[in-house]
């Protein structure tokens, strides 16, 4: 099943896929909390909360990431940039200086309406990567589209802070294969997996 939904998908959402895609589907989910919360207080409904994120993962790599979230009761809704450097040990025997950049948009849902505890998540994530053999002679470029699914447990500490660790699944769907690198090629494995620890602030 996944083979042929990876060939549909690259069929009808080509390699054309680029940044601008993804920064209008974070405006358009920008503007949908925007209108929610508008409508909630309208409506004398529990408003929206808001907040910020950080994780370690891209920075514990040289890299950065940043994410601001809003919801209501049990949901959430996410929007986040990171920049990752892989470690080699992850990175498929022969390629090296694995770079990601990413841009998402996640929905997560809590089993607690007040935040803490478990809770899951996903949505489409875009990454704009380079990668290197080990020889180094070229940089390759390419773009791909995924599906992460995360699962975590948030934590509350005082003055608005928490933290939550957490682990993950992006499958690939769409974007680049058989990338031309030196003298060979490079495709995005179809699973990637992550874990990390968040830190995060709300109003």
């Amino acid at each position: 099943m996944l083979p042929y939904f990876n060939t549909f998908a690259l069929r009808y959402f080509p390699i054309s896929l680029n940044l601008q895609v993804m920064k209008h589907l974070l405006f358009i989910s920008l503007f949908a909390l925007s209108s929610m919360s508008l409508r909630a207080q309208s409506n004398d409904q529990p408003p929206f909360n808001f907040g910020l994120e950080l994780d370690a993962l891209p920075y514990l790599t040289g890299g950065y990431f940043g994410a601001a979230w809003a919801g209501r009761q049990h949901w959430r809704l996410r929007v986040l940039t990171a920049g990752v450097n892989k470690p080699d040990w992850s990175t498929p025997d022969g390629f090296t200086n694995h770079r990601i950049t990413a841009y998402a948009t996640v929905a997560d849902y809590f089993l607690k309406p007040d935040w803490t505890g478990w809770w899951i998540g996903g949505g489409p994530v875009f990454w704009s990567s380079t990668i290197q053999t080990d020889a180094k002679l070229q940089t390759a470029q390419f773009k791909n589209l995924l599906l992460n699914g995360s699962i975590g447990y948030n934590i509350r500490l005082p003055h608005h802070f928490y933290l939550s660790p957490w682990a993950g699944l992006s499958i690939r769907v769409a974007g680049d294969t058989d990338v031309p690198v030196d003298n060979t090629t490079f495709t995005l494995p179809l699973f990637n997996p992550e874990a990390s620890l968040k830190l995060g602030w709300y109003f």
